[in-house]
């Protein structure tokens, strides 16, 4: 009776990351993750309508379709499609990838819009083909690698956090920074004396707290809110059919390689944090499911996607780890993309609030990277040059954004990109200096890691 008791008990073990919480928890954990990433999110086709000069119909027509294919590209990604191995099936978020803008404006200025989908659609479909090949790398990150990679992805965004709090011109950047502060500190202050679920939702706490304080002295703008639709759906093809042009196409499928490396990095810094290894097919399943979400954009007049690097520091600050929340903000990331009114009301929330926020998820992400280093050996090896080496060349744009300027325009989508460089540095460093992990080390383990209960995960 005991020993079918175990068993029982086996059975019924379900790693955290595919544990399905509460509603109430699914939405508000979810809600956090569309927070964290909705700037970064609607910055593309900003960027992008601005640099084209694009109506003001068609920017929010833009933004509604990413939004809206942010949400089906992460449901892909924590979900799968069944047994097709597409998806990584971890709590990872998808978005818009940068790389992309200033290719996408140089094939957009040349040769139209219906030109970039046309490249984005090809670009998606070799991504998805490549990825099961681009999988079987995964034996050459070794903790050296991936934690300096981690590293790199955490203080590479800490630009981000700060170009929030110093959006809004020089006259407004004391008190910026005074919101700023105000929300890190009620993040802090939340996650010090509060436990369980409150300490959980620490970040849209502060988020809401910082927008209603901002809102109560009158510095709020709800126009966009007043004057957005109710309803706006995506429909495929709306600017044309696509038309393709060899050389943008060369140049979308280059940068979706290079995006292949970002997203192998977050995969990665995702899986560390959640404790769930990641094996090789794992990773083909995830890139895949980039390749596949890029064509969808492309057909839903959106863009090439990516893992979202920015709220990798959110499931390592919050400590929830289950993929469902994840699914639940690209269910709620669709809604948006379908409802301009709710998306304006999101984007409300003032950048200032969160660059204060980003600073917790940004430099939690960064020390994810220093506690994976911290179990490296760094004694009669040559570790401590490839973590030198790495970090220094991939802050390098950080430090110096001009530094590159004067190199080939192809060279500079990938040096220009902190995380990429430091990222191919550290995996080339490591074949020179250093002995590739063993195949092994990403294989799945015969038994599960040693699982934390609800009430230790939430408390």
């Amino acid at each position: 009776m005991a020993t079918e008791a175990v068993s029982a008990e086996q059975t019924d073990a379900v790693h955290p990351v595919d544990q399905m919480l509460p509603v109430g928890q699914l939405l508000a954990y979810g809600l956090q993750h569309v927070l964290a990433m909705y700037a970064g999110a609607v910055a593309v086709p900003l960027i992008l309508a601005s640099a084209l000069k694009l109506s003001q119909p068609q920017l929010v027509y833009l933004i509604n379709a990413d939004l809206f294919s942010c949400g089906i590209a992460t449901l892909i990604q924590t979900l799968g499609l069944g047994k097709i191995p597409v998806g990584s099936k971890l709590p990872i978020v998808q978005g818009c990838t940068f790389a992309a803008v200033t290719p996408m404006i140089l094939i957009g200025s040349t040769h139209g819009l219906t030109t970039i989908y046309g490249s984005i659609i090809v670009a998606g479909l070799i991504t998805f083909l490549l990825s099961p090949f681009y999988g079987r790398l995964v034996r050459f990150f070794p903790p050296v690698v991936t934690g300096s990679i981690i590293t790199i992805i955490g203080i590479s965004l800490l630009p981000v956090a700060t170009g929030w709090i110093t959006n809004s011109g020089l006259s407004a950047i004391p008190v910026n920074m005074l919101l700023a502060l105000i929300t890190l500190v009620i993040i802090l202050c939340i996650s010090r004396f509060f436990r369980g679920f409150i300490a959980n939702i620490a970040i849209l706490l502060g988020l809401i707290i910082g927008t209603l304080i901002m809102a109560s002295f009158g510095l709020m703008n709800f126009s966009a809110v007043l004057s957005s639709g109710w309803i706006g759906v995506t429909t495929p093809f709306k600017y044309g059919w696509p038309r393709f042009d060899l050389v943008s196409i060369i140049s979308l499928t280059l940068v979706m390689l290079v995006t292949m490396t970002e997203t192998t990095g977050d995969m990665i810094a995702v899986s560390e944090i959640v404790e769930k290894p990641l094996d090789r097919q794992t990773l083909s399943a995830g890139l895949a499911a980039d390749g596949l979400a890029t064509i969808i954009g492309g057909f839903l007049n959106a863009f090439p996607y990516t893992a979202f690097a920015q709220n990798v520091g959110l499931v390592s600050v919050t400590r929830v780890r289950s993929r469902f929340v994840v699914a639940t903000a690209g269910v709620m990331l669709v809604v948006l993309g379908l409802f301009p009114k709710l998306a304006a009301l999101v984007a409300s929330v003032p950048q200032p609030v969160l660059g204060g926020a980003g600073l917790v998820l940004f430099g939690m992400v960064a020390a994810s990277g220093v506690r994976v280093l911290s179990k490296v050996e760094f004694h009669g090896n040559n570790n401590i040059y490839i973590v030198a080496v790495s970090i220094a060349i991939g802050l390098i744009p950080i430090g110096a954004p001009q530094f590159y300027a004067l190199l080939p325009s192809w060279s500079q989508i990938i040096l220009n990109s902190g995380i990429t460089a430091g990222s191919v540095t550290a995996i080339v460093l490591n074949l020179l200096f250093g002995a590739r992990a063993p195949e092994s080390q990403y294989e799945p383990e015969p038994t599960e890691p040693p699982l934390a209960s609800e009430g230790e995960m939430y408390s």
